[in-house]
């Protein structure tokens, strides 16, 4: 699965002590957002024929970053698969030195390593805060899970976020 959040969630939580299933269900919950973009990406990229799966393979949160961001659709499609070629790379080389480095180094915490994907997925994140909806819907998710967090299994307190944020989506308004 080539989408660094589910991975990091998945190793999470059952680094955590959570079962399988819960880093299972929660890696596929966070890759189901991936399909929301590439809704999105469609229209932007004008796939067809072959090219559509091979592209979806691509549909992450940085390339999807990259390429709304662009007005123009062939600076779109540009973004894109720059964005796509220069992320797969570098996530295959760093996974490749990171199994080569496991001796030299056992514990990344120790250079603050650990806090890179988050601090990634909030710098991708923050842009969409600006309004007061997507903030308070981000501050309420984050009260609950934090609530939640004593009394449920490793990995639920997000799987309950989740499906609270999706009944607040689908609430007629």
């Amino acid at each position: 699965m080539f989408t660094g959040a589910s991975q990091f969630a998945f190793i999470g939580v059952v680094g955590a002590g959570g079962s399988a299933w819960a880093g299972a269900a929660t890696a596929a919950l966070l890759g189901t957002r991936n399909a929301l973009y590439g809704v999105r990406l469609s229209s932007l990229l004008d796939l067809r024929s072959w090219r559509l799966p091979v592209t979806a393979q691509f549909v992450i949160d940085e390339t999807t970053a990259m390429t709304i961001a662009r007005e123009k659709p062939a600076d779109s499609r540009l973004a894109y698969w720059a964005t796509a070629i220069a992320l797969f790379s570098l996530w295959n080389l760093g996974t490749l030195i990171g199994a080569l480095a496991t001796h030299a180094l056992p514990d990344p915490r120790v250079l603050g390593l650990d806090a890179a994907p988050p601090a990634a997925f909030l710098a991708l994140l923050a842009p969409r805060l600006r309004a007061r909806e997507p903030l308070a819907v981000a501050l309420a998710a984050a009260l609950i899970a934090l609530v939640a967090l004593p009394f449920v299994p490793t990995g639920v307190p997000l799987l309950l976020v989740a499906v609270i944020v999706v009944l607040y989506g689908a609430w007629p308004r």
